[in-house]
This record gives C-alpha cells, sequence and structure tokens, in this order.
C-alpha cells in the first residue's frame, strides 16, 4: 500500500555518521542561551553513561506549568525535580517492571500523616534535602511551588484541580519542615495528584528574581533554566539538539541512581534513531513505533518491553464547536461525527499503521455499556453503507472540505493512519487535507482548539475513567478535550464519580452514565488503546513503564 512509500524517508541512515559525530554536531549552537550547565560529569565511566533516542519528539523546554510544553519534556522534569510522594512499583505479567498507583512511597517528603477526619494531610519533609544549588529545601518551597500550580491556569491548574487541589489557601506552612495540606473534600484522586510530575518543587528564591508583573510565577525564565532538587541536575538543554544531565550526589529523596551521567540526543527520522540502536552507539530506543519494535523484538539482539498504555487511547478528535473561523463547523453536527465513526478504516490502521501492536478499540455491539472496565471498545465498526446514510440524512448531505492534524513526532504511525481515513472519507463527501503539525508547536494546536479534525494520543496519568474524561469530555474544556465537547448532561455523571470510591454501585451507574453519551455523541473516534516500547542493549536493566509516558532515569542501570 501507500504506508511503504511513507516509511521511506523515515528509513535512509548515512552509514559514515558516528555517534560521536553527532554529540559533536548536536553541540554546535552559537546561542549561548541554548545551553545551562550546573554540574561537571569529567570523569565518567563508559558504565556510568547512558545515552538514548526517543520517538515522539524532544522536550521543547524545562517548566511543565509553562504553556505549550510538551510531553517529552515530562521525562526531564521528572529527573531534575522532586515530588512530595511518588509511586510504589509492581512486576506485570510479562515480568516487566511498572508503576503501582496504588502504591503512595515517600519522596521528599518522608513521612506524612492524614488527620482523623480524613480532611487533611500533614508531610514531614527531609530535612537534610537541598536544592541543586545548594539552598535547603523548605515548607516555605513546596507552598510556593503548589501556589504556583494551582494559580497560573491551563494545564497545570486543571491537573491540580483533578485531585481537588484548587486553592492556595489550601496550602499551609507548619514549619520549615513540616506542610500541610488541607482538602476542600475526600478524594480518591488527591494523594495521587501529589506523584503526578504538575506539582514538582522548585527552589522559589531562585525563580522569584525573574518574576514581573506579566509574568508572576518567572515562568520564562524557569522554562530555560532549571530550578531544582531532584535525582539529576542539567548539564545541557539544547532544544531540538540534545539534552545531559548528571547525577545530584547529593539527592536525599531515594537511593543514588548507578547513571552518572543521561545523555538524550535528538534523531528526528526513525530509521537513524534504530540504526544507531542496531550499530551500538545508543542504549535505548525509548518510545520506538510499531513497525521498528515489531522488527526489533523478531532480532533477539536487544531487550524489548511493549506495555499497553493505561488510560490511553488513539483517536480522532472531531472539533464540535459551532463555529470555526467564523463558519459553521459541520462536526457540530452529531449524525457527520456518526457517519465519520463507521466510514473509518479501523482494521487497515491497525494492521497497516500500528503493525497490530495495540488493543482494538472499536467492534463492541451495544450503545448500552455493560461494563466500566476502561479503555473498553465503542460501539462502531466500518459500515460504509450507515455512514453514507447518516451523511445524507445530516446538514451536510453533499460533503465538505476540511484538514486532519497530527503531530509531527508520531509521524511513523500517525501520518499512514491519517492517509487511509483521508481515503476512507472521500467516499461520504468528505475530503480531508493532511496538516502536518512539528512536534514542540502540537501542543499549543491543543491549546488553540481551532483544528476541525485531530489525531490525539492522550492518556490519563491517574488510571480512572472519570480521571480520563474530565480531561478528554468534560465541558471545562481541558487542553486534552480535543473535541471541545461540552455536555451538562455528561459533566454531571463526570463530577459525581470523580468524588466517589471505585467499587460503590453510585460509582458504576455513574461512568456508565458518561460512557453510553459518549458512545452516541461521537465527538472523539478511538481507534486503539497503543502500546509503550522500548529497544535497550541487553546489558541495559531497571527499566520501568510509567504513566507518563517517560523514562525515569533513576533505576536504570548498565551491567
Amino acid at each position: 500500500m501507500r504506508r511503504r512509500d511513507l516509511l521511506k524517508r523515515g528509513t535512509a541512515f548515512t552509514a559514515g555518521v558516528s555517534l560521536t559525530a553527532l554529540i559533536n554536531a548536536c553541540g554546535n549552537t552559537s546561542d549561548p542561551s541554548s545551553s545551562s550547565t550546573e554540574g561537571s560529569s569529567e570523569g565518567s565511566s563508559e558504565g556510568s553513561v547512558l545515552t538514548i533516542v526517543q520517538g515522539g519528539g524532544f522536550p521543547n523546554g524545562l517548566d511543565l506549568h509553562q504553556v505549550g510544553t510538551n510531553r517529552p519534556a515530562y521525562g526531564t522534569s521528572w529527573a531534575i525535580y522532586d515530588r512530595l510522594v511518588t509511586f510504589g512499583t509492581k512486576t506485570l505479567e510479562d515480568e516487566s517492571l511498572s508503576y503501582d498507583y496504588t502504591d503512595i512511597q515517600p519522596e521528599l517528603a518522608e513521612s506524612w500523616e492524614v488527620a482523623e477526619d480524613g480532611l487533611s494531610a500533614t508531610f514531614n519533609l527531609r530535612q537534610d534535602a537541598t536544592f541543586h544549588d545548594g539552598t535547603p529545601i523548605t515548607a516555605k518551597d513546596v507552598k510556593w511551588s503548589y501556589d504556583r500550580a494551582v494559580s497560573v491556569g491551563g494545564f497545570p491548574t486543571f491537573q491540580m484541580k483533578a485531585g481537588a487541589l484548587e486553592s492556595p489557601d489550601q496550602f499551609v506552612i507548619v514549619d520549615d519542615h513540616t506542610f500541610r495540606v488541607d482538602f476542600i473534600r475526600q478524594d480518591k484522586l488527591t494523594l495521587m495528584d501529589m506523584a503526578v510530575p504538575i506539582p514538582a518543587i522548585m527552589n522559589s528564591a531562585l525563580i522569584e528574581p525573574h518574576v514581573t508583573e506579566d509574568d508572576p510565577w518567572g515562568l520564562e525564565w524557569a522554562n530555560a533554566n532549571p530550578a531544582g532538587g531532584g535525582a539529576y541536575k542539567l548539564e545541557t538543554f539544547q532544544p531540538e539538539e540534545r539534552v545531559v544531565l548528571v547525577r545530584n550526589e547529593d539527592w536525599k529523596s531515594g537511593p543514588l541512581p548507578a547513571i552518572e551521567r543521561i545523555i538524550e540526543l535528538n534523531v528526528p527520522e526513525a530509521g537513524n534513531r534504530r540504526a544507531l540502536l542496531e550499530r551500538g552507539d545508543i542504549d535505548m530506543f525509548y518510545n520506538v513505533s510499531e513497525k521498528d519494535i515489531s522488527e526489533l523484538s523478531a532480532t533477539d539482539r536487544f531487550t524489548v518491553v511493549s506495555t499497553p498504555i493505561e488510560n490511553c487511547l488513539y483517536a480522532v478528535d472531531l472539533n464540535t464547536q459551532a463555529e470555526l473561523s467564523g463558519a459553521a463547523n459541520p462536526f457540530s453536527d452529531v449524525k457527520v461525527r456518526q457517519a465519520i465513526a463507521y466510514a473509518m478504516p479501523y482494521d487497515a490502521i491497525v494492521e497497516t499503521a500500528l503493525y497490530g501492536q495495540c488493543v482494538p478499540m472499536y467492534g463492541a455491539q451495544s450503545m448500552e455499556p455493560s461494563t466500566i472496565e476502561w479503555p473498553q471498545p465503542y460501539p462502531y465498526d466500518t459500515d460504509p453503507a450507515r455512514a453514507q446514510a447518516l451523511m445524507a440524512e445530516s446538514g451536510y448531505p453533499d460533503g465538505f472540505d476540511t484538514t486532519l492534524a497530527f503531530d509531527l513526532g508520531t509521524q511513523a504511525w500517525a501520518e499512514p493512519m491519517c492517509v487511509l481515513i483521508q481515503e476512507a472519507l472521500a467516499p461520504i463527501g468528505i475530503n480531508v487535507t493532511l496538516e502536518k503539525v512539528p512536534s514542540a508547536n502540537f501542543r499549543g494546536v491543543l491549546v488553540e482548539k481551532s483544528r476541525p479534525m485531530i489525531v490525539n494520543g492522550f492518556g490519563g496519568w491517574l488510571n480512572y475513567p472519570d480521571y480520563f474524561f474530565f480531561y478528554s469530555y468534560h465541558g471545562q474544556n481541558a487542553t486534552f478535550n480535543g473535541s471541545s465537547y461540552q455536555n451538562p448532561e455528561l459533566d454531571k455523571f463526570v463530577d459525581a464519580a470523580l468524588r466517589q470510591e471505585a467499587d460503590t454501585p453510585e460509582y458504576e451507574e455513574n461512568v456508565k452514565g458518561f460512557l453510553k453519551i459518549a458512545f452516541e455523541e461521537m465527538p472523539r473516534i478511538p481507534i486503539a488503546q497503543p502500546y509503550l516500547s522500548v529497544a535497550m542493549q541487553t546489558n541495559v536493566e531497571g527499566y520501568q513503564y510509567w504513566f507518563h509516558r517517560q523514562l525515569d532515569y533513576r533505576p536504570l542501570e548498565k551491567v
């Protein structure tokens, strides 16, 4: 099929290019502001240096509170910042390791106590913890960081709100090493929400000199400069080129990592990333495409791990706003959305674009959900005749022209998927032009909410269906609600479920309530639950799957 032509551009690799040459090329920059150095790595042995490449884009900033900071930046932030608490580890059925969202463990807080009434928690901070510049970490920094997260707006504030963390008034300095959080209600997500990347503990004294009237939280400065106390210090940050991290020898919030130096290279072409792994020039290839992982798995040369991404869907989001760019929007018509859902070439996408490396999310038999398991298949399958009939009944029987946007960082699977969709929609009168968005800009596209159709790979950090719907369907219209879908009835079900324990009949009733609306309204068309795949040299151990879909460098080692 056409897929072969699409993939040709990603398979060329200049055989004479060595890793050393690539690193040197990445290091050449005339902009001194593009590099920030905190530590030295002179004398690091080969076994203590880990070199990685990843698919899905490259970090475009350091501050996750900044609008437009992309998903790859989560991994850098995870390394250079601590949070109060973290998640434990569990072993999956395939014997690989994963985070365990049911097990909250200490990080910067060495212990905590929840009040008898369940409406507050008091955290005891490690008294010997310091930021990378040697400044002691105190409860003032924790409160400042939490105040910042709930106040900056956008994704960070929305994320905190998911765990009922909404106001600076909730965060109390008891003394230098004691911090209290007052809960606005008992909520199953609150402690978990403190373990996600957003409430990172930042060096307030380092950032405050850079605040302005227009930027009261120093976002611009912190997006280009580190202010953390995590397990790794930032040695070099060159957006679109490389990130170099060095171990923080004074880290107190966990076991000292085995790897002294991390080198992450930006290698945009998937074929080049794979070639570097196969030549032994890199240690890890993270977020490997479905095609490459299926082929690398067959070689037995590498350690390969593929994990279904919890609470995640590859989907096509249909913008439901009444108008776009001042004109009537066809996707506000539910019959158009349903027609597209029946026109989707699901099997072809799974087999051709995703190489079967996924869990299909289509083909259920009823609009009435029978379970609250999540993710679960939606009740649509490829039915061209039904798609034609629904278009004829819609307000757009003659069809229309539109665009379908995707993130170039996911080109390996997203472009062939989009081409298949483009071909499938033409017979029902929908003429699609593909929009290829540079990875560094895609988060901004999600924030703008101006595209008619986008391919979205949203995955909810906290593994509950109500959390997923809070982000991707709720009328508060978060960044990841790529459909800008707003329905007060659905919101009522989601809001109620968020406040309930997951083992109650009331919770089940509410989850089934919002699932049924999603099935009928189809603001987004799920295709599959993807896998997160990594290929490593056989001497790399300690890899763990994490909900944020980025590497945790801390448990890794080379043996």
